[in-house]
């Protein structure tokens, strides 16, 4: 396969091997396979789901000649390494690694979706996503990261049926 970019959404919100969150996910940056051309600053998140621990998230573009399977095969391995155990959905993790966009498009099999499908709705993923790739356009909508970002920024109307005086 010939060389792509990924866009690879990092998380933490548990210290592991590394030391803080922080820290392991720029120790994480650095295995990511392939070259690592643009990383985020990291930004601190508030948890989804049963978690009581904010996360530190960044976002990494990364040129590789891997194709989608074996890149999530390398990032899961990545994810192993740092100490990451399977447990519950959304419980804390010393370390998520997840592929959001794929320069080829779009890629599904049973185990992996790109674009990444929650990806959209996300702050702490489009929020450093957007530092380091505000043009990238989303290949389901054909939305720029930078303009989805800004949809989530958006005020949104509130419901008179759910005010109480």
């Amino acid at each position: 396969m010939d060389r792509a970019t990924y866009l690879i959404a990092l998380g933490s919100n548990r210290p592991g091997r590394a030391g803080d969150p922080r820290a392991v996910l720029r120790a994480a940056s650095a295995r990511l396979p392939g070259r690592l051309a643009a990383l985020s600053p990291i930004i601190a998140s508030a948890p989804i789901g049963p978690s009581i621990r904010r996360y530190a998230n960044a976002a990494a573009l990364i040129e590789s000649d891997l194709a989608p399977p074996a890149m999530l095969a390398a990032l899961k391995a990545i994810e192993r390494a740092a100490g990451r155990r399977r447990g519950r959905r959304w419980g804390a993790r010393v370390l998520d690694l997840d592929i959001v966009l794929w320069s080829r498009g779009r890629w599904h099999s049973r185990n992996l979706t790109i674009p990444h499908v929650a990806f959209r709705t996300r702050d702490f993923v489009l929020t450093p996503a957007t530092a380091i790739a505000p043009g990238w356009r989303d290949p389901v909508t054909g939305i720029t990261l930078r303009q989805l970002r800004a949809r989530l920024a958006r005020p949104r109307p509130v419901d008179p049926a759910r005010t109480r005086p």
